[in-house]
């Protein structure tokens, strides 16, 4: 058994009143106390949390863990330990694999890996079409009940109109969200950063911001035919984000997530990096407005998740030239920090509350896992500290990604301990802060 003591509580819905000591056991919490009541035993070992925040444990819902197939990037093990150390107690990996995760006994391997991995409980996600190919549906209720929390076919978008409408109408049943990766190929072929200011001086091809805005409204015009659930994923325009706010106010079974870089970087980034390679992704970093347009939408409750959309890639895929690069950034380990930092030098423009929702209970409703911190609640936790600095160096990470925007910035606010399901899976704190009665 472990107590928590003297943190502060957002328990899925609102921060509590005071201080409060918690008590796991048995995977569950089973003493929720005023700090200043005399709870502890002799023989109790507890956590001296003084000032510290107690949320229910994060869920990154969008995360390239690689396996099965390309394990030289990452693997479930060392992806479950990464989305640990970044303060994540499940992480939902991306079927986009080699082979993709497209049958039963792929979603039974992900999900086998996922529960005994040592570090987050990862999560599978199934495609929504064989091999991604956009043509047949797979067996989504087969692979529901081996695991699959929602389906994509993420990496691209479901490639046909058709089959993503058959998806939709057939997913209503089924229970769980088709998470759409919305693009219109057509239109991004052969791209390499956004269409705009940076692509015009220095001369790579760009990719249309009506890229994203057309798939966006495709996929809102099918979920509004079907009443599929949807969920748009990784949202960079304002434009997407104004025609799901649209959407919502219809009333449609839709729900949108953004990444932490889409929030802290643009396309003028890249002009001032010389082009890095750790920078190229797709979507693209999008314009100032874009970006201002998103943390609005994270204020006033368009956008229901942060998602990593961590990807990480072997050192030879991504330190080349910038037109040779793969796309994609790596961010499990730091995202949270990254946001919380970028929150806090915006002069806070939202709650705290809404800062742990995004993190929780948000992506926690998308995938129907239950996020709240209550007596008698299971003990997935995340323990923030709002106010430690620390330096991202990726020489440490858990994962095997060594190439990413965020090496070396300082970001103050970090996850410090995660918890699932009562065990300690992942401790940043000093030791004397651990105690035994």
């Amino acid at each position: 058994m472990i107590w928590l003591r003297k943190v502060f509580l957002y328990d899925g819905r609102s921060l509590r009143e005071g201080k409060w000591d918690l008590l796991l056991e048995k995977g569950s919490v089973t003493k929720l106390v005023p700090s200043e009541s005399n709870s502890l035993q002799e023989e109790d070992v507890f956590y001296d949390l003084e000032g510290l925040v107690a949320c229910p444990g994060f869920v990154d819902l969008h995360a390239h863990l690689r396996d099965p197939g390309q394990i030289w990037r990452e693997d479930i093990y060392s992806g479950s330990l990464a989305a640990a150390a970044g303060g994540f107690t499940h992480v939902v990996a991306m079927p986009n694999t080699t082979p993709a995760v497209d049958e039963p006994s792929i979603v039974r391997y992900v999900a086998e890996k996922g529960r005994v991995a040592g570090g987050a409980r990862v999560l599978p996600s199934g495609t929504v079409t064989v091999k991604r190919e956009g043509r047949r549906i797979t067996e989504m209720i087969a692979m529901k009940e081996e695991g699959a929390v929602l389906f994509t076919d993420d990496g691209s978008p479901v490639i046909s109109a058709k089959a993503m409408r058959i998806a939709l109408l057939y997913l209503k049943d089924v229970g769980v969200p088709l998470m759409e990766h919305s693009e219109e190929l057509s239109l991004s072929e052969g791209g390499q950063i956004n269409e705009g200011r940076v692509s015009a001086l220095c001369g790579l091809k760009g990719i249309p911001r009506s890229s994203e805005i057309i798939g966006v409204e495709r996929a809102i015009r099918l979920c509004e035919e079907t009443s599929g659930r949807l969920h748009l994923t990784h949202i960079s325009t304002k434009e997407a984000l104004e025609a799901i706010r649209r959407a919502k106010e219809r009333g449609l079974p839709i729900t949108c997530d953004v990444t932490p870089h889409h929030l802290l970087f643009d396309e003028e980034t890249i002009l001032h990096s010389a082009f890095s390679s750790s920078l190229k992704v797709n979507p693209p970093l999008r314009s100032g407005e874009d970006v201002e347009a998103l943390w609005y939408g994270l204020k006033d409750g368009t956008i229901d998740a942060i998602a990593t959309d961590h990807a990480p890639y072997h050192v030879d895929e991504k330190d080349v030239v910038f037109e040779a690069a793969a796309f994609g950034i790596a961010s499990l380990e730091c995202a949270v920090a990254a946001v919380i930092d970028r929150w806090n030098r915006r002069g806070r423009p939202f709650s705290k509350e809404r800062i742990f929702e995004l993190f929780s209970t948000g992506p926690g409703r998308v995938i129907g896992l239950e996020r709240k911190l209550n007596l008698g609640s299971k003990a997935d936790l995340t323990i923030i500290d709002l106010n430690l600095e620390g330096k991202v160096d990726v020489t440490n990470w858990k994962s095997k990604a060594r190439i990413t925007p965020y090496d070396g910035f300082t970001f103050k606010g970090w996850p410090v301990l995660t918890i699932l399901e009562g065990k300690i899976v992942y401790n940043r704190l000093k030791e004397e802060v651990c105690h035994a009665m």
